[in-house]
């Protein structure tokens, strides 16, 4: 029987972890606002960081970490990500890039957003307060789709004032955020829902 107090402890430290990561997750939220002001620098600017994150990731495995970046990676990584490249990062920082340069920026920010606040506050959500499995989803929690679908929900409305946009969103954002396909969500959930928002407006006209 296992001591108690290693699985509490066990617990904290993977909240702890998961609050930590997705803090990071929910900052891409001040991207828009930052596309507002400088498009081009800033979209230069989240290549040179994927680059840069790419690369000191390679060396962190060979053993050559770069002081702060390689400890803050591993401080935010999961236990399946040990010894592994961490590839969340370069997902999350891909999805957000891609979104920001080929959308206009009114399309864009539904994406990021339902990025940073939906996919940001599922896994934390679910981990918090999710007691009931999703069925072949490798551990995806109805607690934590809900988040994810309320969140969206809310900030695709605040970006569209349209219910029924707002709708159907959330709900392919949460259907994308259920999938099991690990980090690659960063990646489809603010191409794909800025894509499909741009398809309503194409056929709303």
């Amino acid at each position: 029987m296992k001591n108690p107090g290693i699985i509490v402890r066990k617990y904290v430290n993977d909240i702890t972890k998961e609050i930590f990561r997705k803090s990071i997750h929910i900052c891409t939220a001040l991207v828009p606002f930052a596309l507002s002001i400088a498009k081009i620098p800033v979209l230069i600017a989240l290549a040179a960081v994927l680059i840069f994150y790419t690369i000191s990731e390679f060396l962190r495995l060979k053993g050559k970490p770069i002081p702060f970046i390689s400890a803050v990676t591993q401080a935010a990584s999961r236990r399946r990500d040990e010894n592994h490249f961490v590839l969340g990062p370069v997902t999350l920082a891909l999805g957000v890039l891609i979104t920001g340069a080929i959308f206009p920026l009114e399309i864009a920010c539904v994406g990021i957003y339902a990025l940073a606040f939906g996919d940001g506050l599922a896994s934390l959500v679910g981990k918090l307060f999710g007691s009931i499995i999703i069925p072949f989803t490798k551990g995806k929690t109805v607690a934590g789709s809900l988040a994810c679908f309320v969140a969206i929900f809310i900030s695709s409305f605040l970006c569209t004032k349209n219910s029924l946009f707002a709708l159907i969103i959330a709900l392919v954002g949460m259907f994308i955020e259920v999938m099991p396909i690990k980090d690659f969500d960063n990646l489809l959930i603010p191409i794909l829902l800025s894509f499909l928002l741009q398809l309503l407006y194409y056929f709303h006209k």
